[in-house]
């Protein structure tokens, strides 16, 4: 299994950034692109307003955007700590992204020490969660599940993913985060890059 292990840019990700001044979908405060909430804004990922969210009714506009695989590399590199693993998954986007966004189901098999989520409630793409690792520990997790891109985050941890078609019919995954410093926009780095590689190990054994 090829796995991108790079960090962002190819090298060590320094400098500062506040994961607390960046919006609970990960976006930047009054920043537009994939997704953006900013008024007359369009993002990458359109649902048909009149369609059952879904991951079916998912087209990808890429002009003048970038995809959530490079946006998530943009965001992790703000965060000091934090590793951004990259794999090609064999498999449509839509048999991907449905495993990689059932929260009270596959997401809690193939991401590192959790035993579970509980989806406490949603308001159209934002989300609130309960997830228990298999320590006893829960973390609240607040964010944005949307397809091809998931940012939540509690106090304690963080959880980036981001996929987009790579063409053929396979999937072009991205995950990133892990546990966070408490009061700190930071990821304790250690074990970091194994965690991620482990979890997209056990991803591509599901789809």
């Amino acid at each position: 299994m090829n796995i991108d292990d790079r960090d962002n840019a190819g090298r060590r990700t320094t400098g500062g950034g506040d994961v607390d001044g960046v919006g609970s979908d990960g976006m930047e405060a009054g920043a537009t692109g994939m997704g953006g909430r900013e008024a007359g804004g369009t993002g990458a990922g359109r649902t048909d307003a009149n369609a059952e969210p879904g991951v079916d009714a998912y087209a990808y506009d890429m002009a003048g955007v970038i995809d959530p695989v490079a946006r998530l590399r943009v965001l992790a590199a703000g965060i000091p700590g934090a590793r951004v693993l990259e794999h090609r998954i064999e498999v449509s986007f839509p048999q991907v992204w449905r495993v990689m966004s059932d929260l009270e189901g596959d997401f809690g098999r193939f991401q590192p020490d959790m035993t579970g989520v509980t989806v406490l409630g949603r308001d159209g793409d934002r989300v609130t969660a309960l997830a228990r690792s298999r320590w006893g520990f829960r973390a609240r997790l607040e964010g944005v599940v949307r397809p091809g891109w998931c940012w939540l985050q509690s106090r304690f941890l963080i959880i980036g993913m981001a996929a987009v078609p790579a063409g053929d019919g396979a999937t072009r995954v991205a995950l990133t985060g892990g546990v966070r410093v408490p009061g700190r926009a930071m990821i304790v780095p250690v074990g970091a890059r194994r965690e991620l590689r482990r979890a997209l190990t056990k991803l591509d054994q599901l789809v």
